[in-house]
């Protein structure tokens, strides 16, 4: 029996219960300070392009979006987020990548949005982004 192949295993659920845990308590949190209000302006960035008005995400996308790898294919994202409220400029974080961006406010706390990162059709992360 190998023993450092399991506790490798153990290691990596760990730290993904651990991570979907602490989004929840940070998504928790903002919720409880936040004042409710429409998700009509856009984050610090503009949007280049509306794509869908009314798109929210809900906290079970959330939770199952937090649970996808970097790195899987963009289409794989899409089945948990729907079509994304809009679009950001395109940003060139690594040499000859160029990034495309989308913004999702939160269902459950408007003034709270979530940004995703592609590169290409990889999923390549996200961020918060608070009003």
């Amino acid at each position: 029996m190998d023993f450092r192949g399991s506790r490798h295993m153990r290691s990596k659920r760990m730290m993904a219960v651990g991570s979907v845990l602490l989004a929840f308590g940070l998504l928790t949190d903002l919720q409880n300070q936040s004042q409710s209000s429409s998700p009509q302006k856009p984050i610090g960035e503009s949007c280049q392009k509306v794509v869908h008005a009314e798109a929210t995400l809900s906290k079970q996308q959330l939770a199952r979006l937090l649970a996808v790898p970097e790195g899987r294919n963009k289409q794989q994202v899409r089945e948990i987020t729907k079509a994304p409220y809009c679009e950001l400029g395109e940003l060139q974080i690594r040499v000859g990548a160029t990034a495309q961006r989308e913004a999702y406010p939160l269902e459950f706390d408007p003034q709270t949005w979530l940004v995703i990162l592609y590169e290409g059709e990889q999923y390549a992360g996200y961020r918060f982004s608070v009003q």
